[in-house]
């Protein structure tokens, strides 16, 4: 690809880190990326690493606590993150009260009494065993 293509398309079509709708009515992100017609998987896998990275980064700033986990329950709060956004998660008091003080199936009991674990279904129950646990399923 040329170089001067991308700095003119650059130009033209200016930088929207958020989606809006262009002229023509399509949803849009990035420089001019026509959301309609889908991503790559090597995109969507890319938007994934950047995601989890946020996901951590909020993760340890709101929890100084979370990396003296272990690896899966430090999983289970990313997962947990991912889905539904850290302001979300702070509201589960007991469940976080109950990780605080390492009381595993305590936690994994507040998990599974909440509506996030009606919505999410069998991903509540594998992550709910896995906090109670420590261990992948």
């Amino acid at each position: 690809m040329n170089p001067r293509w991308e700095k003119y398309i650059r130009r033209y079509e200016g930088l929207n880190l958020h989606p809006y709708r262009c002229p023509a009515g399509c949803l849009t992100i990035g420089y001019g990326h026509n959301l309609e017609n889908g991503i790559s998987r090597q995109t969507a896998q890319y938007m994934l690493q950047e995601d989890l990275q946020q996901t951590c980064r909020s993760l340890r700033k709101q929890f100084i606590w979370w990396e003296k986990l272990d690896e899966v329950r430090q999983f289970v709060f990313v997962d947990m993150c991912f889905n539904m956004g850290i302001s979300k998660l702070c509201t589960f008091k007991k469940f976080l009260a109950a990780v605080q003080r390492r009381d595993y199936p305590a936690a994994a009991r507040e998990m599974l009494d909440s509506k996030w674990a009606g919505q999410v279904g069998h991903r509540a129950r594998e992550l709910t065993e896995m906090m109670k646990t420590g261990e992948y399923l």
